[in-house]
């Protein structure tokens, strides 16, 4: 049925004073006066379009990610126009999955925050904005991206968490993706401790088997605050029609999820293949005993979607809402809620489990990768590098890409073994990590077009159909260059981990080793080598191997090839 603003009769009054600031306690969630909160929201994000499916991603579960997005913050007309329908259903927070954080959002955020509405913000973007499954990373741009995404929200009130992922693990044979993850929340929740900022760090799973989806949970919340996410989601769609507590499976999700030490809610829930939604998992979500382990959660679709998600539709002119009985169902259900409001803060008590071992449901290691440092990768890119991609070619990841796989296969054939790349990858099962596999792609493929280029320094072997160039401020000799590479690792801070700062107005996070230090075995990774260990290997390789080889050496060494 279509719903005016006038029948609807909604105030719309400024609240003289902030929201309440929501916190964590052990594994529950709590307002400011004490009193449980619960995430009783619906997914806010119009769809974007549809990008093809990579051979590379198909292979790893996965399905075409948009290829766009329209940011749903920054325009104040719309807000304007959904928040009646928001106040209908019931909400206190909406799920947002991309944003440009270019943009002017104060007045979206004033909105939602003057009517009680948080948000829970993704702050990865789709294709080549967030960890990739199937060539998994934690690196500069993706840092620098999502430190920009929170700077932008940090200072709005109603900001309850910044997800950091969405189903970036999906299925067993990707959990090696897993330690990217958790050094990703490791660093953004460093970072928002540094800047003063209460957010919580969030990730939302999918759903699958419950070894998968237990030991993944336990995982990604295991090793205490350091390192462990705040707020874990699950996306679960298995309750469906009128369904109950045990048909829809519920009862054995929440009997796994109960040890979990922090705060879970559904990320996403709204089944819709046994039509009609009639959404009564709503009043098990906000009862006992659901409520012993879950903190609310999101229901999928506020937005209409492609496949029948959605639960209002827009007039041409995008100014009139048409709400669905899906959206009328539901708002009957939230508006009816009456969840429990203990346990009381006072008595409970925060815990942290021992990280879970490798298994056959879980092929993860618990040595992180280290923080990206934007700093050594910029050092060496300029320095110790003598084969450059063009910028054209960098602003262009699907390509880069391509070439990556290509300039690695050429060392591997042309070196005879002695050259490759190595020391730019990474492993999440063995948790062994390269000494630049936290660069961005684009440093990455000039470090594997450099490598090739000292085995046959001509000009055309810096070439690679157009898509590189010389630098002009290019090491003069492979003992140079090897020199230079020594000299920017220096820089890397003790145990691989510190808090990344701000970013730049040039787009770099500048870090510095001054910062908060990790040295947990949990908690860092392995790839570092002390200044006479690096003129160790210098000694013993350049007098074999050539230049390749020197400069590989001084850059570490992961296990697997990108």
């Amino acid at each position: 049925m279509k719903l005016s603003l006038t029948l609807l009769g909604l105030p719309f009054l400024s609240l003289a004073t902030a929201l309440p600031k929501i916190t964590r306690t052990g594994k529950y969630l709590y307002d400011e006066s004490g009193s449980r909160f619960y995430i009783k929201g619906v997914a806010y994000q119009p769809q974007g379009e549809a990008a093809a499916n990579t051979e590379a991603n198909q292979a790893n579960g996965g399905f075409p990610e948009p290829e766009s997005f329209h940011d749903p913050l920054s325009s104040p007309q719309n807000c304007t126009r959904d928040l009646p329908y928001l106040k209908q259903l019931g909400v206190n927070s909406v799920r947002v999955y991309s944003v440009n954080s270019s943009l002017n959002h104060d007045e979206c955020m004033k909105t939602f925050s003057d009517n009680g509405i948080y948000v829970l913000l993704d702050v990865s973007l789709p294709l080549n904005g967030s960890i990739d499954r199937a060539s998994p990373s934690w690196s500069t741009n993706l840092l620098n991206e999502y430190i920009t995404t929170i700077d932008t929200f940090r200072n709005y009130d109603n900001v309850l968490a910044f997800n950091i992922g969405n189903e970036v693990v999906n299925q067993v044979s990707n959990t090696n993706a897993a330690p990217y993850v958790k050094a990703a929340a490791r660093d953004i929740k460093a970072y928002l401790t540094s800047v003063g900022s209460s957010a919580l760090v969030g990730y939302s799973a999918t759903d699958g088997d419950a070894d998968f989806r237990n030991d993944l949970a336990e995982y990604l919340t295991c090793g205490g605050n350091d390192i462990a996410v705040d707020l874990y989601g699950l996306n679960n769609y298995e309750w469906c029609g009128n369904a109950n507590y045990n048909s829809s499976g519920w009862n054995t999700i929440v009997s796994g999820f109960q040890n979990i030490p922090v705060a879970t809610y559904m990320s996403e829930y709204g089944c819709i293949f046994q039509p009609p939604r009639l959404w009564t998992e709503v009043a098990a979500l906000f009862s006992t005993p659901v409520t012993d382990v879950f903190s609310g959660g999101i229901a999928f679709s506020y937005f209409p979607t492609s496949d029948g998600y959605g639960m209002v539709t827009f007039s041409s002119d995008g100014n009139s809402v048409t709400t669905s009985d899906d959206f009328t169902r539901l708002s009957t259900q939230y508006n009816a809620t009456q969840p429990p409001n203990s346990p009381a803060q006072s008595s409970v008590t925060a815990g942290q489990n021992d990280c879970p071992n490798e298994s056959a449901s879980l092929v993860a290691s618990n040595t992180l990768p280290p923080t990206p440092n934007q700093g050594v990768c910029d050092c060496i890119n300029q320095k110790a590098l003598a084969c450059l991609v063009t910028s054209s070619t960098a602003n262009s990841p699907t390509i880069v890409g391509d070439l990556l796989n290509y300039a690695c296969s050429l060392l591997d054939t042309s070196t005879n073994g002695t050259a490759n790349c190595d020391p730019i990858g990474g492993n999440g099962t063995s948790g062994t990590y390269g000494q630049l596999s936290y660069c961005s792609p684009a440093v990455k493929l000039s470090y594997a077009m450099s490598a090739y280029y000292e085995f046959n320094p001509i000009d055309s072997s810096c070439d690679f159909a157009g898509n590189a160039t010389l630098s002009p401020t290019r090491p003069n000799t492979a003992q140079d260059a090897s020199s230079a590479a020594s000299q920017c690792l220096s820089a890397e801070p003790s145990g691989g981990t510190f808090t990344p700062s701000a970013v730049s107005s040039s787009g770099a996070s500048q870090t510095t080793s001054s910062g908060t230090r990790t040295n947990s075995a949990s908690a860092s990774a392995s790839s570092g080598a002390s200044s006479s260990g690096l003129r160790a290997i210098i000694e013993v390789k350049g007098s074999t191997l050539g230049g390749v080889a020197v400069l590989g050496a001084i850059l570490g060494g992961g296990l697997m090839v990108l």
